[in-house]
């Protein structure tokens, strides 16, 4: 089992895909490849996540606002409040990740809708992904194979991807230029693809979302990037809860023609019309170990009606690859 946390630039591109990526067509980039490649650099840890394994649970609520009916059908937005279980946590295999490492954070959702009908969202706390492609993905992957050598990845492999694929660079940047957040609750969480919205008329809109804390975005300094130790993310949002709820808005962002549909590592202009359309609550939170969220495969694919996704290749390449690495979880693989 391989422990090692990589830096930054590393990390950038990983979500909770999953397995070895050969250097094949586009077309031809498989989702276990993927998997099997995740596994290559950071071990398995049997019947636990590929990716993004060290996380924590939570319960709350989302009321949607009726404002948003304008956009879409969904029930998300019937102003009634839906049940919601959440995940928080950071990119990588490694279970022993230390929370200040310079990575990505997660922040998935299942919402729980009338007729037994579900919903999920699998963000991240950067506002681009670090891959336009599979093939970057697998890429990366290939790139930071541990060396036999040395347990760590070969530098002059990774100073060749970074030059080869400039698509990994924004969220590269964006990690390197912000420390990470002091807690789960204090940190904004991006849907990072277009999605579509679809309203009564059957009009589609394209949508970007995220959710921003009513705590407000606070970074650890660089100080305290050298106290904090390595697990306080989990017991900080605990506590938090402890308090009273942790709330978040939902910002819509409304697209318009010309803006990218699919390429996530590309973002849409900050002057783009932006909407509130609700409110995620999460009254308690606990270690992930035989809590809720779990067993929850957070398929991102799996929408509501009046939201359905476009043809950005990495969004409908998670699924299948998300799939993998659960079938496996479940398996005690």
């Amino acid at each position: 089992m391989k422990n090692f946390t990589l830096p930054h630039y590393a990390l950038a591109g990983i979500l909770s895909l999953g397995a070895p990526l050969a250097m094949a067509a586009e077309n031809q980039v498989a989702p276990d490849q993927v998997v099997t490649a995740i596994e290559g650099v950071f071990g398995v840890t049997p019947g636990q996540r590929r990716n993004h394994i060290k996380g924590s649970c939570a319960v709350g609520e989302f009321v949607g606002s009726k404002d948003a009916a304008r956009y879409t059908r969904s029930a998300l937005f019937s102003g009634k409040p839906v049940p919601v279980i959440a995940r928080f946590s950071l990119s990588g295999g490694n279970p022993k990740a230390p929370d200040t490492a310079k990575s990505v954070r997660g922040m998935a959702l299942q919402f729980k809708l009338p007729g037994g009908k579900l919903h999920h969202m699998a963000m991240l706390n950067t506002p681009i992904f670090g891959a336009a492609s599979p093939q970057t993905f697998l890429d990366l992957m290939l790139a930071l194979q541990p060396d036999p050598a040395t347990g760590k990845p070969d530098p002059e492999k990774m100073k060749a991807f970074k030059a080869s694929h400039p698509d990994n660079l924004a969220q590269s940047e964006y990690l390197a230029a912000n420390n990470p957040p002091t807690s789960y609750a204090n940190s904004a969480y991006w849907g990072i693809h277009t999605f579509k919205f679809i309203n009564n008329k059957k009009q589609a809109t394209l949508v970007r979302w995220r959710f921003v804390p009513q705590d407000g975005e606070k970074r650890l300094t660089d100080d305290e990037l050298k106290t904090a130790g390595a697990n306080f993310l989990e017991q900080a949002l605990i506590s938090r809860a402890q308090q009273g709820p942790v709330r978040w808005d939902m910002m819509l962002t409304i697209g318009v023609a010309g803006d990218p549909e699919d390429n996530p590592t590309l973002a849409w202009p900050e002057e783009r019309k932006q909407v509130k359309v609700g409110t995620l609550s999460i009254s308690s939170a606990m270690p992930q170990k035989g809590a809720a969220c779990e067993p929850i495969n957070f398929d991102p694919l799996a929408v509501a009606d009046g939201i359905a996704p476009t043809n950005d290749p990495v969004l409908q390449f998670r699924s299948p690859a998300y799939a993998i690495s659960f079938a496996k979880r479940l398996g005690g693989l």
